[in-house]
């Protein structure tokens, strides 16, 4: 589709080229039957070239290409007003191309709330210490706990005081649809606990984007179809509760390092099980962590998390199975995980995600 879209705006870049050709006289074209100036032929050329450079940073997925999109569509449209009776038609490719770079501009600004959050954290909440995790770091945590830090190589290794992942997945609406193929990348901070995970999907055919946002004990989940239109707004007591079991989970499935943090009371259950209650400034939740006896982590269970759609919540059981460790960035981690919500009526398996990458003690944004 991006490449049928990016052919379809080249050619009308190509034709904004009769209009210079027919003011130098390279060419004889009947269908412009309006007079065209030398120096207005120069304004259909550049038209033209703007035309092709948003098409390639459009292609490369440029950081600015939606603004060379609009300056394209203002000149080309400027032209095709004063020349209508010849060029009416070029409006046609004009609307789309304002429509997909509007809809650019819009993954821009939330991608901005993202990017200057964690901008701020990487210089005001990074001070953690990134001394070697030891032995002696790990001996008041519960002995699962223990034998998972190991086993995740985490002892012997720097403290981890934030990190950068990138997921893709398939996230659902309702239980047996198909669902929505996702992309993700997420920074967490762990000095004053935040959380920034940014999502793009496609849904109804349509392009749309979530953003999760967590500092300061107070959360937020948006989600925007073409970037603009919202679908959901959740926040409020519920949302900050759930998302710092959220966070919590972060920690325990993506940085286990994180799990000597002083804010985690621990409790053995038995051999393969911990309960662990994580404050984070007046909130408090818990959770269960099950092991296997290869001190995997193989789930994750809380009470204290919500399904909501940002108008109302419901609280149920909330599970994260993980799998299928492998070696990532010097780590021995899960690399696929399910989130479930546990409703009377059944299972609701919302979605599955599995690491494309994770950076930990990052000490600059990447884009």
């Amino acid at each position: 589709m991006r490449i049928a879209f990016v052919f379809f705006m080249l050619l009308h870049a190509l034709i904004h080229l009769f209009g210079f050709a027919k003011a130098f006289g390279l060419a004889e074209l009947k269908d412009l039957r309006l007079p065209i100036s030398k120096p207005t032929g120069m304004v259909w050329l550049l038209a033209a070239v703007l035309l092709g450079i948003y098409g390639v940073l459009y292609l490369t997925g440029a950081k600015y290409h939606w603004l060379f999109g609009m300056l394209a569509v203002l000149l080309s449209q400027g032209l095709i007003v004063y020349y209508w009776k010849d060029a009416k038609f070029g409006s046609i490719p004009n609307v789309l191309i304002i429509v997909v770079a509007f809809v650019s501009l819009g993954s821009f600004l939330l991608k901005r709330e993202l990017t200057s959050r964690v901008q701020h954290d990487l210089l005001e909440n990074n001070s953690f210490p990134t001394d070697i995790l030891t032995e002696k770091d790990i001996a008041h945590l519960p002995a699962p706990v223990q034998g998972y830090l190991r086993y995740t190589k985490s002892v012997g290794q720097e403290k981890v005081k934030n990190f950068r992942a990138e997921f893709a997945g398939v996230l659902h609406s309702k239980p047996n649809d198909q669902g929505m193929k996702v992309q993700s990348v997420q920074y967490n901070f762990y000095e004053n606990p935040s959380r920034y995970f940014y999502i793009t999907a496609t849904k109804m055919g349509l392009p749309a984007t979530a953003l999760h946002l967590y500092q300061n004990e107070t959360a937020t989940f948006q989600v925007k179809l073409l970037n603009w239109i919202t679908l959901v707004d959740a926040k409020g007591t519920q949302m900050n509760l759930g998302e710092t079991v959220t966070l919590f989970n972060d920690m325990c499935v993506i940085a286990p390092a994180t799990l000597i943090d002083h804010r985690i009371r621990w409790e053995a259950i038995n051999d393969t099980v911990a309960k662990a209650n994580f404050t984070n400034g007046n909130i408090t939740i818990s959770a269960k962590l099950y092991f296997n006896k290869n001190h995997e982590l193989v789930n994750f269970i809380s009470s204290d998390r919500y399904e909501t759609d940002g108008n109302t919540y419901h609280n149920f059981p909330w599970s994260t199975p993980v799998k299928d460790y492998k070696m990532m960035n010097g780590y021995l981690l899960p690399s696929q995980g399910s989130m479930i919500y546990h409703k009377p009526e059944g299972d609701f398996t919302y979605g599955e995600l599995g690491y494309k990458s994770v950076t930990y003690n990052v000490t600059e944004l990447k884009d």
